[in-house]
């Protein structure tokens, strides 16, 4: 799969230091991926929330900390749209939110 986009993965990483480890772990398992359906992902990654037909929430370094993404199976693209702690995820809606920023993020 191909990620769009990682700077934003690394800028995420710089802003929590303690999800560095967690998140390069999440980039490189998705890299190597070749998902065709949501299916084919949750057999990777059993905690994720399949919230639609392409956004799936994952839980990152211990469910500590949400991504949300957007995944386009047919293209093999994975679409970064959110990233924040369980606290901040629990304040946004999960299924409208499109590329929002937090504070955190800028």
């Amino acid at each position: 799969m191909r990620v769009i986009a990682t700077h934003t993965i690394r800028r995420y990483w710089k802003n929590y230091p303690q999800t560095e480890q967690a998140l390069k772990a999440w980039l490189r398992e998705v890299e190597q991926s070749d998902w065709d359906s949501p299916q084919a992902q949750k057999k990777k990654f059993g905690n994720a929330s399949i919230l639609s037909g392409k956004r799936v929430v994952f839980n990152i370094n211990g469910n500590k900390y949400r991504l949300i993404v957007d995944i386009e199976y047919r293209l093999k693209i994975v679409f970064v749209v959110w990233f924040g702690s369980h606290s901040e995820y629990d304040l946004i809606d999960s299924k409208a939110v499109n590329y929002v920023k937090t504070n955190k993020n800028r």
